[in-house]
């Protein structure tokens, strides 16, 4: 018994430093747009932007993916997949759909990446899924419609709700992806190599969407303006490349691999909320009534949702699915 109690305690801590990490995944992504749009108001494209931000973070995790090149032999499949869905896919789908529909109604239809991810869970992986864990979804995608305000922007565009629906996809991809191979062992791939040559394969799909070689190399030379105060533009992309991507890639993957897939998905969707309350800050865009409140729900949400799912490694039945349900069955049969 005094085992059980020590394992549950250390269970216990691990789903505290998953959820810490899944928290600090969704800051580090909220500020991207916070930094990102005094970059496209200064006369960057969007596109170039994203390029900019995937290629500069594959740069600085290079010697990562040096030091791990035995992947590209072990798990070339899994390095592919997380680079064309996990960052390519995502980035790509989502400024694609901007451009026809509104960007509230854009995020939200991605934030639909939960209750997918769930779906996935339960009849793909034929693994249960908690009831706590569907309510939290639900409070946190309708949590987020309030948060984005979609009731402003409810044009139709069924190519534009497609191309969302597509990033929504490729977020549950990388969900998904990141959970591969973390109850493997000593076999698992190191998730800094996953995610260094993550990087790699979307840098090199994104020059072909983007083309950088037409951006306006310039801009990054002179100054940004943020809510009036004068900005260098570098600082702003070493804030895109380091904390929003690079930390959030490593912060966000750690924290799947603590958790699951879908209790951090849900955590995920803190990220609109962090980005829009950042957006009232740094960028003078005021929140209204609606989207406090939105924010709240979106906090509850994913509260319930973390709350009703054991840490990987805990004893016992877990209800959200896991290695540990096998764990269980087998300790039954013993």
């Amino acid at each position: 018994m005094p085992v059980r109690t020590s394992e549950s305690g250390l269970a216990g801590r691990g789903k505290g430093i998953g959820l810490g990490l899944a928290i600090g995944s969704a800051i580090a992504f909220g500020g991207s747009g916070v930094a990102a749009k005094p970059l496209i108001e200064a006369g960057l494209d969007p596109l170039h932007v994203v390029w900019l931000r995937v290629a500069g973070a594959a740069l600085v995790m290079l010697p990562l993916a040096v030091r791990h090149r035995t992947l590209v032999r072990r798990r070339p499949a899994l390095l592919a997949g997380f680079g064309l869905l996990g960052v390519a896919g995502v980035q790509a789908f989502y400024f694609a759909s901007i451009s026809r529909i509104p960007v509230g109604v854009a995020l939200l239809v991605e934030y639909l990446a939960p209750a997918l991810v769930l779906g996935w869970v339960r009849f793909v992986q034929r693994r249960p899924v908690t009831r706590a864990a569907a309510v939290g979804v639900v409070l946190a995608v309708g949590g987020l419609a309030c948060v984005v305000e979609v009731w402003a922007g409810l044009g139709f565009d069924a190519l534009g709700l497609l191309l969302a629906l597509g990033a929504a996809c490729c977020q549950v991809g990388y969900f998904v992806l990141s959970d591969q191979g973390s109850d493997s062992g000593a076999d698992a791939p190191d998730p800094l190599g996953v995610i260094a040559y993550g990087l790699l394969v979307g840098a090199a799909v994104l020059t072909v969407v983007a083309r950088p070689w037409t951006m306006d190399w310039g801009v990054l030379g002179g100054t940004a303006h943020m809510d009036g105060a004068p900005v260098p533009a570098v600082l702003l992309l070493a804030w895109i490349v380091l904390l929003a991507t690079v930390v959030a890639y490593v912060t966000g993957v750690v924290s799947v691999r603590r958790l699951s897939p879908q209790v951090a998905g849900v955590v995920a969707c803190l990220e609109a909320v962090i980005a829009t309350v950042l957006a009232w800050f740094l960028l003078g865009e005021h929140l209204s009534a609606p989207q406090i409140v939105g924010g709240a729900v979106v906090l509850a949400g994913a509260f319930i949702a973390q709350s009703s799912a054991p840490a990987k490694g805990a004893p016992g039945p877990v209800a959200a699915g896991g290695v540990e349900s096998g764990l269980s069955e087998r300790e039954n049969v013993a």
